[in-house]
């Protein structure tokens, strides 16, 4: 499974990865926002720091608008994927730019009809959000598993990057389904390594240490 860090932080993004977590990023108007910083200037500088994929998301909402500034953002870098929503103009947009050679990630998938159409309209990326399902009482992890049947069931290429993940457990459960991809912000990757057993058992050995007197330099 591949993982995308889902912020704008650049200092973050460095940290995790010097330690191999980062296969790519996901941004959007809103972690930019975070950042303080120009949307061109951050997104070029995070795409210098990584090799994956780093999504930059239109701020349009018609399709001729989506698609001049989906071509402005692909310029940025060779690994941009530009990020479109996912509506009809969006979808006209992916369609026009997936046959330009461009990467795109489609965001703002609910349904399973939804990851279907876009599959059909040639995005490399769908975007489930899981937490947001969860918010409204429904399983966003069933989404996951709808999604993976159809696309295995059609041999899709596009790949589900499972987003808006609050917890370590989702990360588990999408490894679990099949998801191709998952991004998170940088807490909830770190956070897990997190376990209370692991807690208890280095209080342990590091009070033996200490009862032993070891010392290994």
């Amino acid at each position: 499974m591949k993982f995308f860090v889902d912020t704008a932080d650049v200092p973050a993004i460095a940290e995790l990865n010097e330690l191999g977590m980062v296969d790519g990023v996901t941004t959007n108007p809103s972690l930019i926002k975070k950042s303080g910083r120009d949307i061109l200037e951050v997104t070029k500088e995070i795409c210098d720091l990584v090799d994956g994929p780093v999504s930059a998301e239109v701020t349009a909402t018609d399709a001729e608008t989506m698609i001049a500034e989906g071509r402005k953002l692909a310029k940025i870098a060779d690994n941009i994927a530009v990020k479109v929503p996912l509506t009809w103009d969006g979808l006209k947009a992916c369609k026009v730019l997936t046959g330009e050679g461009n990467m795109v990630n489609v965001t703002l998938c609910f349904s399973a009809n939804q990851a279907l159409l876009a599959a059909k309209a040639g995005a490399t990326f769908i975007s489930p959000f899981i937490g947001r399902l969860d918010d409204i009482n429904l399983d966003g992890l069933d989404l996951i598993a709808d999604i993976r049947t159809i696309y295995d069931n059609f041999g899709y290429e596009t790949e589900i990057l499972a987003a808006s993940i609050r917890t370590a457990n989702h990360i588990a459960e999408c490894a679990k389904i099949g998801a191709d991809v998952i991004t998170a912000p940088p807490a909830v990757i770190s956070g897990m390594v997190k376990h209370p057993l692991t807690d208890k058992g280095l209080d342990a050995f590091l009070a033996d240490i200490k009862e032993a007197g070891i010392s290994i330099l």
